[in-house]
């Protein structure tokens, strides 16, 4: 073989290897690209334009059913507002609240949003939006009971929501109220219950976000029975758990939440259903 044959050899050889290159590199690219597709879930939920949220349908007032049956709520105002942005219809799936995260991460919905309240132990299980609303936990009593403090609930039986934040912060912050109440709260599905057994006297308090506790005490007959004690809880914020693979998904969200945190909506929401909006929204 001449030198000039060689050296052609050697070209052709570059060149075969340069075209290899390029199409491992191209199905690398489009591997990573159909993983990536697959496992967010926007790209099916952009195409069938539908997406299927989880929540708790008596959360008042976040997410409840009003005399005719229609879901109503803040959060419903929310998650439809925003989604309609997308081009998005929204299915409500009311769930089990203690099993939330589980049907989550088995594709049974898309979404958490129902008054959810962003902590460490929960972002191991799920990726959260931007925080969107304000509150904290406090304690419910009856007028009639005399039970000004925390305090005051010493001997005495609390109830809370299972799966909860209020049963969460109750565990944490043992100095608040857990050192003074009786045994172990009485847990509960739902909050409208522990309401009926608080005016029943099965239990003397309930621990309950504020949010839930001032619409539901405010839009009761004998609202004026009920008392509604704050006790050093901290302050909590609320945002829409995601599955951790939904990066894109979760991105389309947090873009038009913060519209609306910009644009007045997000404060006109809030006043609409709590009477006011937190700080710092225009």
């Amino acid at each position: 073989m001449t030198a000039n044959d060689k050296k052609k050899a050697f070209i052709n050889i570059g060149i075969i290897v340069l075209i290899i290159a390029i199409i491992a590199g191209g199905w690398t690219y489009f591997a990573n690209e159909t993983k990536t597709k697959s496992s967010d879930h926007w790209y099916r939920i952009k195409k069938s334009k539908k997406i299927k949220i989880g929540l708790d349908d008596t959360f008042i007032p976040m997410g409840f059913r009003n005399k005719s049956g229609k879901l109503i709520g803040f959060d419903v105002d929310l998650a439809d507002a925003t989604f309609k942005k997308l081009g998005i219809k929204v299915e409500w799936e009311p769930i089990n609240w203690s099993t939330k995260e589980q049907l989550l991460n088995d594709g049974q919905i898309d979404a958490i949003w129902n008054g959810y309240t962003i902590s460490a132990a929960r972002k191991k299980k799920v990726a959260f939006s931007i925080p969107y609303k304000k509150g904290t936990q406090v304690l419910v009593t009856l007028s009639k009971d005399k039970i000004n403090s925390f305090a005051d609930m010493k001997g005495k039986t609390l109830g809370l929501q299972n799966g909860s934040t209020a049963q969460t912060q109750f565990q944490q912050y043992k100095n608040l109220l857990k050192k003074y109440v009786k045994g172990t709260p009485q847990k509960y599905d739902t909050f409208d219950k522990a309401f009926m057994d608080l005016k029943a006297g099965r239990i003397q308090g309930i621990l309950v976000d504020s949010m839930y506790a001032g619409y539901y005490v405010k839009h009761l007959s004998d609202s004026q029975d009920y008392k509604i004690i704050y006790g050093g809880y901290p302050t909590d914020e609320n945002g829409v758990g995601f599955r951790k693979s939904d990066v894109k998904l979760r991105e389309e969200v947090n873009t038009v939440l913060k519209k609306f945190q910009q644009n007045g909506k997000m404060k006109s929401l809030q006043e609409k259903w709590f009477g006011k909006a937190d700080s710092g929204l225009k």
